[in-house]
């Protein structure tokens, strides 16, 4: 018997809006930043990276930057909205680089280890002119 999984929300308790389909994301390369329970690194996070988000996270050993063909990954430039795990975003915050956060994309697991007040303050919001 399948038992119906239920629609993932976001931080704000509304349905999960996906976060891109270009770069394709996602732990389930879905486009939506929802996790499950063989995501070890919990991907929930939409961020819009940054340059200095992308150098960060490159010194803890994770190139998000550099395209890998034969994964299908394109690499990542500014502008870019991928979904982070939490802890990454955690850690970035400490360390002064983390990048704008797209609530309305982010699964609300984020709220397991990052306080919502705290994300709003990273508040991507877009503008009229994006």
């Amino acid at each position: 018997m399948n038992i119906p999984t239920p629609p993932a929300t976001n931080v704000l308790g509304e349905p999960l809006v996906p976060c891109s389909f270009d770069p394709i994301t996602g732990f389930f390369r879905d486009g939506c930043c929802k996790t499950g329970v063989d995501d070890v690194g919990t991907h929930v996070i939409c961020a819009v990276m940054t340059g200095d988000f992308l150098a960060f996270s490159a010194s803890r050993g994770n190139d998000l930057s550099t395209a890998i063909p034969e994964y299908g990954f394109p690499g990542l430039q500014g502008g870019d909205q991928w979904c982070l795990c939490a802890l990454r975003w955690k850690e970035a915050y400490l360390a002064g680089a983390a990048p704008k956060v797209v609530l309305e994309s982010t699964d609300h697991h984020a709220l397991d280890i990052i306080p919502l007040d705290i994300l709003r303050q990273f508040a991507y919001i877009k503008s009229d002119f994006d």
